[in-house]
């Protein structure tokens, strides 16, 4: 039974999520990471790729009979933040946390391995396990797919998970279509002419320019867009100005746009600056205008999902399979979803009695490990079931 085999692997799951929480990576800089992965996966026999987008590390475990072939994915890289968990297992990189829960997704995907690989001949196909650096805004799955992550084989399906500490371990969480938003983000400089603050009309005043520019460019949620089409136009940085007695010549603000349409995404760039355009020439300026596109929404693909509800019934029981809304956080796992049919899901990772509720990118983030035994029977589940080797 592959619960039975998952929790055989407890203490397993436990300590490899332990160990990457102590010695947690930024983006692109998962080294120590990559080299346990990496080892890991050789120690099973499977087949190792290392150096994918930098710092990725790819195993392909074949079955023993001709099939489709599975993505797997895991997220390694950890975030700027500094950890105030009193725990044995705290970060021992100062400044440096696992505050989004990648070390137990790296940590169920080798438990994962571990389990197909022991039943390997039951498998009609190939799974193809990647372990994806540089999620948290760096675009490492889009890096992996350019280093020909997604060649040779070419997957069939693709499945990937999330902790979620605002949902109680021991549910799933699904949803079709769009789950997670776009991310992109923006840095807008307003350019005016400096003078005298008593003497305002020799000036153009760039403060002024942005302070109207940033509430103007709401307009594009309430007036521009539907109200049913979840949009967000967040500013996050400001900075301008000399003295308070200065006409200031130069604001640069700096901020991000959500959304769960990828063609109203494309459409954000144009209707921006024309608003920008208006406002500072209004007020005697003008503005530049730097838009980067750094994610897309994630889609699920609908028969993939399915089979997620399917698999989550067996683990977790029909009443803890929920529907969860859209949010509009986001996860590069959008470019592997746009290149192969799949689904992305979230499994419940907190617990209210222990205290285990900080929100992700929280220095007191941590998480309920019950749930890293939901998310590897999930995954493993998942790969029988769809490869034609599900044991029960």
């Amino acid at each position: 039974m592959v619960r039975q085999e998952v929790a055989d692997l407890k203490n397993e799951l436990v300590r490899l999520r332990r160990d990457f929480h102590r010695h947690p990576e930024l983006g692109l800089q998962e080294r120590r990471t990559a080299s346990v992965v990496a080892k890991y996966l050789s120690d099973l026999g499977l087949e190792v790729e290392t150096g994918i987008g930098g710092t990725g590390v790819a195993a392909l475990l074949r079955g023993g009979a001709p099939g489709k072939t599975l993505l797997l994915r895991a997220d390694i890289d950890a975030l700027p933040i500094q950890e105030k968990n009193e725990v044995e297992y705290r970060s021992m990189n100062d400044g440096v946390m696992h505050a989004c829960g990648h070390d137990g997704h790296t940590a169920i995907l080798l438990a994962v391995a571990r389990i197909l690989a022991a039943h390997r001949g039951e498998i009609r196909g190939r799974v193809k396990l990647v372990f994806q650096p540089g999620e948290e805004g760096m675009g490492g799955a889009r890096r992996m797919i350019e280093d020909g992550v997604l060649e040779n084989p070419r997957p069939d399906a693709a499945f990937a998970l999330h902790l979620l500490s605002v949902l109680p371990y021991g549910v799933v969480g699904v949803r079709n279509g769009a789950i997670l938003a776009s991310m992109d983000s923006f840095t807008v400089r307003f350019l005016g002419k400096g003078g005298h603050a008593a003497m305002p009309e020799g000036g153009v005043d760039a403060i002024l320019a942005a302070a109207q520019a940033i509430t103007a460019l709401q307009s594009l949620i309430s007036r521009e867009v539907s109200p049913m089409t979840p949009l967000v136009v967040h500013v996050g940085t400001i900075h301008g100005g000399q003295a308070f007695n200065i006409v200031a010549d130069r604001v640069e603000v700096e901020g991000t746009v959500r959304t769960l349409d990828e063609a109203l995404q494309a459409t954000v760039p144009e209707r921006m600056d024309r608003i920008l355009k208006g406002v500072t020439e209004a007020f005697r300026g003008s503005h530049e205008l730097e838009y980067r596109k750094v994610y897309a929404p994630v889609v699920n693909d609908s028969p993939m999902t399915d089979l997620v509800r399917q698999v989550a019934a067996q683990v977790v029981g029909p009443e803890n399979t929920i529907e969860v809304p859209p949010a509009m956080g986001s996860d590069d796992m959008a470019f592997f979803l746009k290149e192969v049919p799949g689904s992305y899901f979230f499994v419940g990772a907190g617990n209210a009695e222990r205290g285990l509720t900080q929100p992700h990118h929280n220095s007191r983030f941590d998480l309920e490990e019950e749930a890293l035994l939901t998310g590897a029977e999930m995954m493993a589940r998942l790969a029988l079931s769809y490869l034609g080797g599900e044991r029960g």
